[in-house]
């Protein structure tokens, strides 16, 4: 059988995402980049790998419209004036939201929607219904959890009403981002945590910390912080858990495993932006450019990485667990020391299309795929081995200053968290102080959950486990980590 059809008759999969598998066979049936036999062979090992990408990148992976011009100004290109009420707020937004692509084929940030709708509500009761059947019709059209909107810091009406909404539906799809700042007030944030318990969002954003890398910016996909009106070209991420076991000591991994892997990757993230900027016509054809809701000029690139802990303790040969990552000052120190070998490595790399970071990558702290096993997503202390929750800020916070485009730590918490809220906005308020960029939590009972970064619903996955067909294509990606990365038995607080 070939690949078409097994693609054809696969029961797993609805109508449109066998478009998509589809289109991305074709794509996959050329080669179009200049890729080194250095760098492919670390392809082949598995330790370089670019997420499914696809072999002709025609596209941005991850786009950051400026929905606000869309709102002020209309669009030329699909025929729509200023929105003047509620109703068209929402109805514009989702007619525009689906000519945004990505590398999902589908928007993966659909604005700071409450800053979006506020200006328009003026009869709450009639914001609700029209703010519900919205986020309804997102969760319904959008079937992929890496679609993301971002809310605050300042407090608005649609944020109470959004959040509300949200408790209420127990959606997986948007992702939701809560920017967190001293403009925001405890009531929002509590309300905020209320439904993060219920429905694995929104989490908390370090807006100070945020703003002060990247200025203008938003959260898309997983936790990505990009530049608005602009975005990634492409991210291609690096199993360090791997390289780790390709040296022969930690001497050869500092001075000959990591500097080759790193210039292999950084030179093959170059020539998928080069194809993306200089020969796909994206940015010469696509209306988004045309009419200014995005800019080549605010476009940067993500070098990602994933299995930091798995490489220390590789490194380290530590097998009791008081020896490991996330356990030992001596393992700990010996994971900073990695990380500010790659900074170092990134500050110095030039990568010319990169205008508004200085013609340079920025680190990830990538999430992890279905497939990845024995490595854990970004700079995580791996499932299973989480030291009590003080100790475990205190050691995650060391890592997330490295991650201007995106890192993040995943808290359950029991039942009875959700009778003290208070006692949650305290942890949060207290790892920003300690330097975390990024905090996303959930119950323990929870339908929705945070797989890695993104939602996926555990009742969706028991579906697919019988061989049903289900909405959203990220549920298979739910599916792989669950059984692979263990995200059952998270460490509930």
């Amino acid at each position: 059988m070939t690949g078409v059809e097994q693609i054809v008759k696969d029961t797993t999969l609805t109508f449109e995402q066998k478009v998509v598998a589809l289109a991305r066979y074709a794509e996959n049936s050329v080669q179009v980049l200049n890729i080194s036999e250095e760098t492919q062979a670390l392809r082949d090992a598995g330790i370089i790998c670019d997420l499914f990408e696809g072999n002709v990148p025609y596209r941005p992976r991850y786009i950051l419209p400026n929905y606000e011009k869309l709102m002020k100004e209309g669009c030329q290109f699909l025929q729509l004036n200023p929105p003047k009420n509620i109703w068209e707020a929402t109805n514009y937004l989702l007619i525009f939201y689906k000519h945004v692509p990505s590398i999902t084929t589908m928007p993966v940030y659909i604005g700071n929607i409450d800053y979006l709708l506020e200006p328009f509500i003026t009869d709450e009761e009639e914001a609700k219904l029209a703010i519900r059947l919205f986020f309804t019709q997102l969760d319904r059209t959008i079937t992929d959890s890496f679609c993301h909107a971002n809310l605050g810091p300042k407090p608005t009406k649609a944020a109470k009403i959004i959040l509300e909404v949200e408790r209420e539906l127990e959606n997986a799809i948007p992702n939701l981002t809560l920017k967190y700042n001293e403009e925001t007030p405890d009531d929002l944030a509590i309300e905020a945590i209320k439904t993060a318990l219920v429905t694995a969002k929104p989490s908390f954003a370090n807006h100070a910390m945020f703003t002060e890398d990247l200025g203008d910016y938003g959260i898309a996909s997983c936790y990505n912080g990009l530049h608005v009106g602009g975005g990634a070209h492409t991210l291609v991420r690096m199993r360090l858990s791997k390289l780790a076991e390709t040296a022969t000591d930690i001497d050869d991994f500092f001075n000959n495993k990591l500097p080759h892997a790193m210039t292999c990757m950084a030179n093959y993230i170059n020539e998928r932006i080069r194809y993306i900027v200089e020969e796909s016509t994206f940015f010469e054809t696509n209306f988004l450019v045309k009419e200014g809701f995005i800019s080549k000029d605010r476009f940067t690139s993500m070098f990602g990485l994933v299995g930091l802990a798995e490489c220390v303790n590789t490194l380290l040969k530590a097998e009791k667990l008081e020896d490991k990552f996330g356990h030992s000052q001596i393992a700990d120190d010996l994971g900073v020391r990695i990380m500010d070998a790659m900074e170092d490595f990134i500050n110095n790399f030039e990568s010319k299309h990169c205008t508004v970071t200085n013609e340079r990558l920025l680190l990830h702290a990538q999430v992890g795929i279905g497939d990845d096993i024995n490595t854990s997503p970004g700079s995580r202390i791996p499932i299973g081995e989480e030291p009590e929750l003080w100790k475990h800020l205190k050691q995650t916070a060391r890592f997330h200053k490295y991650f201007p485009s995106g890192v993040g730590d995943i808290f359950p918490f029991e039942l009875n968290a959700a009778n003290n809220p208070e006692f949650i906005l305290n942890i949060i308020q207290g790892a920003f102080k300690e330097g975390m960029r990024y905090f996303s939590l959930y119950s323990s009972d929870a339908d929705v959950i945070r797989i890695t970064g993104y939602l996926v619903k555990r009742s969706e996955i028991a579906k697919l486990d019988q061989g049903i067909a289900t909405l959203q294509d990220t549920v298979v990606l739910g599916q792989g980590q669950v059984r692979n990365g263990k995200v059952y038995e998270r460490k509930v607080r």
